[in-house]
């Protein structure tokens, strides 16, 4: 990383810090060797010797604290995925969290357009705007929301059910879907998922087909993951058993379930929740078109 490099993603890092400190949020620190991340299909904790993993979110410790009364948490942390590496992607690597309680995906929509106009305004005063292979990104334009079955038909032609049918979601998504959004000079939420990749969203009021869950896209690099919470821990239960299901069937490990986490959800008010990615973050903001630009080291310097 060149050092103007390292200044601006201090300076990054130092405006996300700013922004919640200005709005009321706690910042808080949770371990990041933990007894059992929550159990996703395609994500692979990465296990120590003594059997507990490095997290790859701090979700699961945060939602606790919001079931102990915390109403508006943040945490910049480092977090933990095996096997990832490629432009975009580190097993090391940054994150930002923050939850709410008392309100659901919509108020963090807002949240990140406020954000990331105040981290354009402060980190790059000159432009305001985020780069993504030499397109500009005007975070103060209004920002475009698109429902997951309307960018599988417009870009598509498809319908994003009938793709999960056929296994083709993750085929059409990265080699369709994600194109057509990097054409646009705004921001983009792909939002209202299909259940089934509810993950740990609740489903829409009078619509069970369709998760209150969303996907920040700048440039059509995927930016951030918001949901308003599940808070049921029976259905949460069983979504964690369905991935390790999908694990097993696909010859990975299952995985342990978090089961402090299980217990105290249902006292869990109405929140939302969500992550970005901080590396992608300084990608954006500095115009780099890998992840090694923004780092200090990657894991083949060491």
């Amino acid at each position: 990383m060149k050092k103007d490099a390292l200044w601006l993603r201090a300076n990054v890092i130092k405006a996300i810090r700013d922004f919640f400190w200005m709005r009321g949020f706690l910042e808080v620190e949770t371990p990041l060797l933990i007894p059992a991340n929550a159990p996703e299909e395609h994500i692979n904790p990465i296990t120590t010797l003594s059997s507990w993993q490095l997290q790859t979110s701090p979700e699961i410790c945060m939602k606790r604290l919001l079931c102990n009364g915390h109403q508006k948490l943040f945490q910049i942390s480092r977090c933990w995925r095996s096997d990832e590496r490629g432009t975009r992607h580190l097993s090391e690597f940054t994150m930002l969290e923050w939850y709410r309680s008392d309100c659901d995906y919509q108020t963090l929509m807002t949240d990140c357009e406020e954000l990331l106009q105040y981290v354009a305004a402060v980190c790059q005063p000159d432009r305001r705007t985020f780069m993504r292979n030499s397109l500009q990104i005007d975070p103060f334009s209004p920002w475009q929301h698109i429902t997951v079955q309307e960018a599988f038909i417009r870009f598509g032609q498809v319908d994003v059910w009938d793709c999960l049918k056929k296994g083709l979601y993750e085929e059409i998504l990265t080699s369709v879907i994600e194109p057509a959004l990097a054409e646009y000079n705004t921001p983009v939420i792909l939002k209202d998922y299909p259940a089934e990749l509810a993950a740990l969203a609740r489903t829409k009021p009078g619509n069970r087909k369709l998760a209150e869950r969303f996907e920040l896209y700048i440039g059509g690099l995927e930016l951030a993951n918001g949901f308003s919470e599940l808070n049921d821990p029976e259905e949460q239960r069983r979504r964690f058993e369905e991935a390790n299901r999908v694990r097993k069937n696909a010859g990975q490990a299952v995985l342990p379930l978090p089961e402090p986490f299980l217990a105290t959800l249902a006292t869990m008010p109405e929140s939302a929740g969500i992550a970005m990615g901080v590396d992608r973050l300084v990608m954006l903001t500095s115009g780099a078109h890998t992840i090694d630009e923004v780092v200090a080291f990657t894991p083949e310097d060491l």
